[in-house]
């Protein structure tokens, strides 16, 4: 099975010259090796690389199941932050239509702390019936966890805690953690968090694949793509491997001062895609001081507003378009009895067709602006084609941390609100920090005063 993703990159041509690329080649190929040998920083969170055929081994149960959720739930709530459930939503977004009324609607919750919309899910499921699919490896942190605990009781008030316990279903940690502790304690139907797969690479383990094949989507498909993509990510040819040419031009263009890469997608459906993409790429390569920021876009929607800045802003982005050759659905502009709107000229064209237009007259506005951008050609918008995206950016972004000089498989910054965060709060243990933190607020405060 050929991937079908292509990447157009003449719009970059002339940002780049030869020997640019050729270091930036160079660059990548050794950090290909560097992730094919394990011997690069984070080798003990490799186990994405084989998810496309590893995952097959749970494959069976993990349809069993959610066919059993689909029998019993109208809505199944995920409960979970970051790659716990950004791989999930961008899935299912995609290829699940807004306007869908069959089958089981998958919500989610426990990704801000947001008590109002917490609230309102609730009340929005009091006639409907529930099912519940929890997902954090340790069930300590705190987003998921408060929103957890509201849920749980919840649960447990309205079925009673033996028909709530068969309702819920937790995603966590093989042996270890609070909510493991809790799952056996209670019972819950379980599926393990590999050991060796980081929260933003875990789309293709249960903690995607459950929530997805409860929404309808064919998993297996999507698996097919990302087996597909993984035979040709290996290859060494950035003229085969689009994931290779993705991260060389990514590199050269970094490396010429262009900081910020704009993700810009022409289809609404694919905007948690977008989502997923930036914490990948963000938590992926933002450490020490180096590192692309990520940034995302939904064209044409977004022309009208971020347009203007990337047509004529501060000159430090690049950008990378998000296309689909082939629409699975379309429509056709239809006639009228008049032209007050100007758009007989469309009559009979495909608004498929309207939108590749809007892309390609995009790239040539912004490049003549000043910002160079290259096309990710997908051939349409299904299971395969994602699930091959999917990998296409797991391993674009391995190849850019190493070739940055980064562990890409680690988050430390992540920690630092958390820290704050609960020594405010005034949790045990972060006595030291509070007591700092308050006497830094009555030192801003004083040199307000003053």
């Amino acid at each position: 099975m050929e991937t079908g993703i292509r990447i157009d990159y003449t719009n970059t041509l002339d940002s780049i010259d030869t020997d640019q690329m050729e270091a930036a080649r160079d660059r990548i190929i050794e950090a290909q090796r560097l992730l094919h040998s394990g011997a690069g920083p984070g080798s003990d969170f490799l186990g994405w690389r084989d998810l496309p055929e590893k995952a097959r081994e749970s494959l069976h149960t993990v349809t069993e199941v959610a066919a059993r959720i689909r029998e019993m739930a109208d809505v199944l709530i995920v409960v979970g932050i970051g790659g716990s459930y950004l791989g999930a939503r961008a899935v299912i977004e995609a290829l699940r239509s807004p306007f869908e009324t069959e089958g089981t609607t998958v919500l989610f919750a426990g990704h801000h702390i947001d008590g109002g919309y917490l609230r309102g899910l609730l009340e929005s499921c009091a006639d409907r019936r529930v099912c519940v699919n929890v997902i954090s490896k340790s069930g300590t942190t705190t987003e998921p966890a408060l929103a957890f605990r509201v849920l749980r009781r919840w649960m447990e008030e309205r079925y009673g805690a033996d028909e709530a316990a068969r309702r819920i279903f937790a995603t966590t940690d093989a042996q270890h953690g609070a909510l493991r502790r809790l799952a056996d304690e209670k019972g819950y139907t379980t599926f393990e968090i590999p050991d060796d797969v980081g929260g933003r690479f875990s789309v293709l383990t249960p903690v995607g694949l459950l929530p997805i094949a409860v929404s309808g989507i064919d998993v297996g498909a999507l698996l097919d793509g990302a087996a597909s993509m993984r035979t040709i990510a290996v290859k060494d040819d950035a003229d085969s491997n689009p994931a290779l040419r993705y991260a060389m031009l990514r590199d050269a263009l970094y490396r010429q001062g262009l900081s910020t890469e704009i993700l810009a997608s022409f289809h609404p459906c694919l905007a948690y895609v977008t989502e997923w993409w930036k914490q990948l790429f963000g938590e992926s390569e933002g450490k020490d001081g180096k590192g692309i920021f990520p940034a995302a876009v939904t064209n044409t929607t977004d022309l009208h507003s971020m347009g203007q800045y990337i047509q004529d802003g501060e000159r430090r982005l690049f950008e990378t378009f998000l296309h689909a050759e082939h629409a699975v659905s379309d429509m056709t502009v239809p006639g009228a009895d008049d032209n007050t709107d100007e758009l007989d000229y469309l009559v009979g064209r495909t608004f498929s067709e309207v939108n590749a237009h809007a892309l390609d007259g995009t790239a040539r506005a912004h490049r003549g602006g000043g910002v160079p951008n290259a096309t990710i050609l997908l051939p349409d918008i299904t299971a395969a084609s994602l699930g091959a995206l999917l990998y296409f950016f797991e391993y674009a972004v391995a190849l850019s941390g190493y070739a940055l000089g980064v562990n890409p498989f680690d988050q430390p910054g992540v920690e630092e609100y958390k820290k704050n965060m609960f020594a405010l709060l005034a949790k045990p243990g972060h006595e030291k920090r509070r007591e700092e933190l308050l006497a830094q607020s009555g030192d801003n405060r004083n040199n307000i005063a003053g």
